[in-house]
């Protein structure tokens, strides 16, 4: 058996737990002013409502199993089943809420669990959860645009909001079009033997290899593989719109009905702000305040925003646990590939 590197640390340094501190303490002053009495009403009121908000969640989780298994080479799939696919993403989607590492604790996580358990050599694993990131990113764009477009058209963002809103999205989509422009055209190994070239660069020259089929793997994805890939950012485009509905829906079990736009405006709000605030863990704090903000605008009622939020967090937990119990029972110690 191979040797196979340990899963990734867990460490925690002080600009993470600055920024945990940063979102605890936005919360702790939205919670000091929304009135928490009608919120807790608003949550209890919903009561196995919350069933709802699960099943869409897990709907959510199915369509991003399927973008990520599309990005996957055919060579590789039989080693891995749908429900183990899914398992893996339960597993990386629970060490990204509650690891403050930017969100992408879980990512090498996914890359360690398929070379370690199903013999999915360790190019192909993070090349295959690039890509799925990238078709993640690039649905997330389309989704914004959409749903900013609705709230500029419907009136569902202040006013005061709507510049920086725009500037935020313009921003966020020049990053993605640069990462996906460095993907496809294999800048990174290009620069890479660029810098080998020069004194100040021989340290990267043996990784440069791993670079390289990296890259090429990449760059197949997105031109040979191409009608799958577009297949996965329309699954990844299906998931954000499950967000929509299930605000939607978790709005007519609070007894207030809204309109789908109003939901997808309020829906690409939130998700901007957490884009924009990517370093604090789980978007504590800012999740809550961007829904206070919108919600209070569309229905008048700020506190109907938190509430939200809490049924929302709720929601999280439950699926944290279920990837946690799967990472503790289906893969601690469980049998490893031989090789």
């Amino acid at each position: 058996m191979s040797e196979t590197p340990p899963l990734p640390s867990k460490s925690i340094n002080p600009w993470q737990i600055a920024f945990v501190i940063l979102g605890m303490g936005l919360l702790g002053a939205i919670i000091w002013k929304v009135d928490t009495d009608a919120v807790m009403a608003q949550v209890m009121a919903v009561g196995w409502g919350i069933g709802f908000v699960i099943a869409i969640y897990l709907m959510a989780f199915l369509c991003d199993t399927v973008s990520w298994r599309l990005v996957i080479r055919r060579d590789q799939l039989h080693k891995l089943s749908f429900l183990t696919l899914f398992n893996i993403r339960m597993i990386g989607a629970a060490w990204n809420k509650v690891t403050p590492i930017f969100g992408m604790a879980g990512e090498p996580i996914k890359a360690v669990l398929l070379r370690r358990y199903h013999g999915v050599d360790y190019k192909e694993g993070a090349a295959s959860l690039v890509v799925a990131k990238t078709a993640n990113l690039i649905a997330l764009v389309i989704f914004l645009s959409g749903g900013l477009g609705v709230a500029l058209v419907s009136d569902g963002l202040p006013a005061a909001y709507r510049v920086g809103a725009m500037i935020a999205l313009l921003m966020l989509t020049t990053g993605i079009v640069l990462l996906f422009v460095v993907q496809r055209f294999r800048l990174s190994s290009k620069s890479g033997a660029w810098l080998s070239r020069r004194w100040f660069g021989k340290p990267i020259v043996g990784i440069l290899d791993q670079m390289r089929a990296l890259d090429d793997r990449l760059a197949e994805a997105y031109t040979q593989d191409r009608r799958r890939f577009v297949l996965s950012v329309i699954m990844t485009l299906a998931n954000w719109m499950l967000g929509v509905a299930e605000l939607w829906v978790i709005m007519w079990l609070l007894g207030f009905q809204i309109t789908f736009a109003e939901a997808w405006a309020a829906e690409a709000v939130v998700e901007l702000v957490r884009a924009a605030t990517f370093f604090i863990p789980a978007g504590i704090g800012t999740q809550e305040a961007a829904l206070v903000l919108v919600i209070g605008h569309i229905t008048g009622q700020p506190s109907l925003g938190l509430a939200v939020s809490f049924i929302r967090r709720a929601r999280e937990l439950f699926y944290n646990v279920w990837g946690f119990a799967i990472n503790w029972f289906a893969y601690r110690g469980g049998p490893q590939v031989e090789t």
